[in-house]
């Protein structure tokens, strides 16, 4: 039949040239033949991924062991030249009777036979890592030459091998008091080159599989540097997440983690917490295996999780206004460990990278989400804290995803930080030292200039009232020029790309009049960094300056009176046969330079208070009320505290 081609003419198929296909031409790969022809079939690749794969069999085969209750004890001991490694555990020991119908030992067969093993019908092992019956046979295929010992019935037995074929016969070596395996291997450099294995991250899999097992003790010895090195940690998972946490450098915002061990099919043990991090991290693990493309466990973790959350939600009645909760929301800043004992589990390729078993999502998620959802409701203050950093994190994230993209235009043209004309900033570049005043009005940010130290303090002069960051919607925010200097200024980014490391100043003042309007500017900034730049409040960066409002002279002494109680105050402390004389700010464009320093400049001198948060979801709550549309909150909020004002108004 003729098809046409792509110019509209009709092109005819044409035969191959060649011979006929027959049987002939079929090659039979046996033995461990295939493993040496396609060898990423079975370990991924022959890069170092493939190359500590191979390590990472034997010692799973050990870890096995111990998984079932049959050691305690395993031993990696590095060559000097690190082409080389050895596994020893205290287990059973590798059979060694001669199978019925293959006529081989035990050992020779787990070495030399695919699919061969111990494993499958669950008899010997209950759980275990190594399901497929390939691990030793494939290490064995890939190595240069290998060397097991098998020590039980209080003999110790030998057996060399090399490129999967046997060099010698089993032998005794003697008598001895020890039992279990010992495997040395050298990966065949016709496979892998000139490769070699990686101390660290040998001691980064170990002291995982220490964790993973609590009462596993494992030894690492490098023969080159003669250093030797103990992992065991009977705190279990728990220890290991302590350690993540720590690594990460996030603080974790609750007390003590969640935790759950479950002894039922299937066997799971998790521990989780929140942290102040931006983002997630879920360690999994199947049956002792690091599953780092996850699965149907981790799938089940994260569905409990979101689930349980809801769930204490709709029973506290926690209802947030203005903004919708994702499930990324509630997992952001959680740090986790989930790991799975499954009978029969289906990985995903030799590697064993992933959990397939679709039964354990829905068994994970039934036990997580019960036990997680007890365990909120029992720690209630607990959980409003976390409950509180996921609508943190819900509002950051809406807010910030218009801000994102207009910083992102804004500096895509140019590598360099454009810092606002009008800022006059510091000498200094070390953010330790560096402080920011955001100054009401050129006046008084011109009195401010020439008060600061200009080593280390930069005035930002902010014109006016800037938008509200909680009425207005993203793009309006960041269309705001005065808004958009601040974040030029600061020079830390916005929303997911907030990098405290490039903050340019450790101290943000927000200076302001003493007046009520001078509240109102500070609230609205305050507003602006609740809501676009979180992290810097949490990180303590963020303060309120506390500019006087009267100036008192009594005789040759001179007094500064934040606010009409404290006038009275001082007032009440002065002799009383002086006379003071009261001035009273406008602005702090009235304030001289000296007057400015002296007062409100000067870290000697100055008063100044940080700012924090105590409760999150009251602040949130509260800020949703009195700056958000909702005018009704408003007007209820200063009906109920009218009549408070006024009592106050009459007493003065």
């Amino acid at each position: 039949m003729a098809s046409p081609n792509v110019n509209g003419k009709a092109a005819s198929v044409r035969p191959p040239k060649g011979g006929d296909y027959t049987a002939t031409d079929l090659e039979v790969l046996e033995g461990l033949e295939p493993v040496r022809k396609r060898p990423a079939m079975y370990i991924g690749d022959t890069a170092k991924t493939g190359y500590h794969h191979l390590l990472w069999e034997i010692l799973d085969n050990s870890v096995d062991e111990a998984i079932n209750g049959h050691a305690d004890r395993i031993e990696v001991v590095l060559d000097a030249d690190h082409k080389g490694v050895s596994v020893t555990d205290n287990g059973r020991g590798i059979p060694l009777e001669v199978h019925p119908k293959f006529k081989k030992t035990g050992l020779e067969i787990v070495l030399t036979i695919l699919h061969a093993g111990g494993k499958f019908e669950g008899k010997n092992y209950r759980v275990s890592g190594g399901l497929h019956g390939v691990g030793a046979s494939v290490v064995n295929a890939l190595s240069e030459n290998l060397i097991a010992y098998v020590r039980k019935g209080g003999e110790e037995f030998q057996q060399t091998f090399e490129r999967g074929a046997p060099t010698s016969k089993l032998k005794k070596n003697g008598k001895t008091s020890k039992r279990g395996t010992q495997i040395h291997f050298r990966p065949d450099p016709q496979i892998f080159g000139k490769q070699t294995f990686d101390l660290e991250v040998i001691k980064q899999r170990l002291e995982a599989k220490s964790y993973l097992h609590k009462g596993l003790h494992v030894t690492l010895k490098d023969e080159k540097s003669h250093e030797r090195w103990e992992f065991h940690h009977p705190g279990g998972i728990v220890e290991y997440l302590g350690k993540l946490v720590a690594e990460r450098g996030q603080k974790a915002i609750q007390p003590a983690p969640f935790t759950l061990e479950r002894e039922d099919e299937p066997r799971l043990e998790l521990a989780l917490t929140w942290t102040e991090s931006p983002d997630e991290k879920i360690l999994t693990f199947a049956n002792g295996i690091p599953t780092g493309n996850g699965g149907t466990h981790e799938a089940g973790t994260k569905s409990a999780l979101n689930k349980a959350i809801r769930a204490f939600m709709a029973a506290k009645k926690i209802e947030p206004k203005g903004v919708t909760i994702t499930a990324e929301d509630i997992r952001e800043g959680v740090v986790a460990l989930v790991s799975v004992y499954v009978a029969e589990p289906q990985f995903q390729g030799q590697t064993k990278d992933r959990l397939n078993n679709p039964e354990v999502a829905g068994q994970v998620e039934g036990v997580v989400r019960t036990a997680l959802e007890q365990w909120l409701l029992h720690n209630s203050s607990v959980a409003e804290n976390i409950v509180a950093r996921i609508v943190l994190a819900a509002r950051a994230r809406e807010a910030s995803r218009a801000a994102s993209q207009q910083v992102s235009r804004k500096t895509a043209v140019s590598h360099r930080l454009n810092l606002p004309g009008k800022l006059a900033d510091c000498s200094s570049t070390d953010p330790g030292t560096s402080e920011l005043f955001l100054v009401e009005g050129d006046s008084a940010g011109g009195s401010a200039k020439a008060g600061r130290d200009r080593k280390t303090q930069a005035i930002l002069p902010l014109r006016g009232k800037v938008l509200n960051a909680e009425r207005a919607n993203n793009a309006a925010v960041m269309g705001n020029k005065e808004l958009q200097d601040i974040v030029s200024a600061l020079g830390c980014g916005l929303g997911k790309d907030f990098d405290a490391g490039k903050l340019r100043y450790g101290k943000i003042f927000l200076l302001m009049d003493a007046d009520s309007d001078g509240h109102h500017i500070a609230t609205l900034l305050l507003t602006f960094f609740y809501r676009m730049l979180p992290g810097l409040i949490r990180g303590g960066h963020v303060y309120i300056a506390q500019p006087p409002l009267y100036k008192i002279t009594a005789g040759k002494e001179t007094h500064w009176a934040l606010d009409d109680a404290d006038k009275e105050r001082i007032l009440a402390t002065l002799p009383k046969n002086v006379k003071p004389v009261i001035n009273r700010f406008k602005g702090l464009g009235e304030m001289n330079p000296d007057q400015l320093k002296v007062t409100t400049l000067d870290p000697k001198k100055r008063r100044a208070l940080r700012v924090i948060i105590d409760e999150e979801l009251e602040t949130d709550r509260v800020l949703n009320e009195l700056m958000g549309r909702d005018a009704s909150q408003r007007f209820r909020f200063i009906m109920e505290r009218a009549p408070k004002a006024d009592s106050e108004a009459l007493d003065v």
